[in-house]
């Protein structure tokens, strides 16, 4: 029976979407699908945005991008503007916190509440490559392991970051003369020719590169995993411990990384507690990562403060308990490379997205635009003109490639979800409604950034 103060391991990896066996993917991934199986798999599960600080802010303050502050990267200085975060709250509970490898919510780690770090747990591009090596999962996982066998006091609670399955700045590329976004040489993917590729992405020869190099990246996440699950059982640790395992958001393809399609905003999410949570469940309900925090200050509390915006999951979990589920959830981008303002309302039929800017071209993030798929799905289909409003039934076009925005047939549902939308972002005082969004240090923080 697990004790009312469980050990808490949210692991989280970078820029990998639902690319996991268990979510119906050609790959193998043991580790990770054993969370499934014996715990719970959350299949309509988004993001807070279609980006790395934003949506990791999110995590750790049950608060969207707008609420906590962070409207861009924190690499180039936007900041949390919260300081009880998920560490900070467990610290107050008694838990011992720690981190372990990459966190890119704050250039001072130190900052966030934990009791100890155990790396530098950046993204900054100032941080050195034997930083980023650290930050790598089978490393970070043996230095997990190191301290569930020794070192951590229970209750604790864990934050394990992965550096994967983000891009690598792979140098110059002589025939395009520019900077190529690739997976790096240290992996083992597999042959392209072997793999499938997801619906919402053409079948072109650089796609397929792209993806079957990335997927040795998903290996080494799956590794690490099951280096934490053997260190968990080894310690004895099982029937006490609570493990999440999620990412920030999609896949850094087009289409995906960098937009509110839900390639980019679908995120994975699988919750292991043998004590708690029955083998194979799979709740249908909309969830965002927005209640990941909730939901384990409930375990923990039995409270949820007030003042998040995500909801618990926890009585999914308890037949005693009634859950109430979202009818609609909301995703947003500010800041990535560049000014690229959206906001987005999702139900389980319908997509509304609408643009504040007044960008030209559909924008892609710097490193999905300079990658093989990037240049292939450029050069072959070229770059869409931007459409302010979009609208999908999600029904009839799951891969949301016709905008029915101004089909009168689709009108009255134009208008409720824009109601909705509207509604949302003067309740949660989104910023953007006073105008667009500059940093005080524009000039400084986005000199040289393209």
């Amino acid at each position: 029976m697990m004790t009312s103060t469980p050990n808490i391991i949210l692991v989280h990896s970078h820029d990998l979407g639902q690319y996991l066996g268990c979510y119906d993917v050609d790959i193998a991934t043991p580790n990770i699908d054993r969370l499934a199986e014996e715990g719970a798999r959350f299949p309509n599960h988004f993001t807070a945005a279609p980006q790395c600080s934003p949506s990791r802010g999110s995590l750790f303050t049950g608060l969207y991008p707008h609420r906590h502050g962070l409207l861009g990267l924190a690499h180039t200085e936007w900041e949390l503007d919260v300081e009880r975060t998920l560490p900070y709250r467990l610290s107050e509970r008694g838990y011992e916190t720690h981190l372990f490898g990459l966190q890119h919510i704050s250039e001072t780690p130190d900052d966030l509440g934990y009791n100890e770090t155990h790396t530098a747990g950046s993204l900054s591009p100032d941080v050195s490559p034997e930083v980023h090596s650290i930050n790598r999962a089978r490393d970070v996982a043996e230095t997990v392991k190191s301290y569930l066998n020794a070192d951590l006091q229970s209750p604790f609670f864990a934050s394990v970051g992965f550096f994967e399955a983000h891009r690598l700045e792979m140098g110059e590329d002589g025939e395009e003369g520019d900077v190529l976004y690739g997976f790096g040489d240290r992996y083992d993917g597999d042959d392209p020719d072997s793999i499938e590729v997801p619906s919402f992405l053409p079948d072109k020869p650089g796609v397929r590169e792209d993806l079957a190099a990335m997927r040795g990246m998903v290996y080494a996440i799956d590794d690490a995993v099951g280096t934490i699950f053997d260190a968990i059982e080894s310690a004895g640790l099982d029937n006490e411990t609570l493990v999440i395992f999620t990412t920030e958001h999609g896949i850094a393809f087009p289409r995906a990384k960098g937009t509110c399609y839900d390639p980019g905003i679908q995120g994975c999410l699988l919750l292991w507690c043998p004590s708690l949570i029955d083998a194979g469940t799979v709740p249908e309900h909309l969830v965002s990562n927005v209640d990941i925090l909730p939901t384990i200050l409930d375990l923990v509390t039995d409270e949820v403060p007030d003042q998040v915006d995500g909801h618990s999951l926890m009585p999914i979990f308890d037949a005693d308990m009634t859950y109430y589920p979202r009818d609609e959830l909301f995703a947003e981008i500010t800041w990535h490379d560049m000014y690229n303002p959206m906001r987005a309302v999702r139900t389980d039929r319908f997509k509304y997205i609408r643009r504040f800017w007044h960008l030209p071209r559909t924008f892609l993030p710097n490193d999905v635009y300079a990658s093989l798929a990037g240049r292939e799905v450029r050069g072959r289909y070229g770059r869409p003109s931007r459409a302010y409003e979009e609208l999908y039934d999600l029904k009839l076009d799951p891969y949301e490639r016709e905008n029915v925005a101004d089909d009168e047939a689709y009108a009255q549902v134009r208008t409720k979800l824009l109601s909705k939308l509207s509604t949302w972002m003067h309740e949660t005082d989104d910023p953007i409604l006073d105008g667009p969004i500059v940093p005080e240090d524009y000039d400084r923080m986005f000199d040289g950034i393209t």
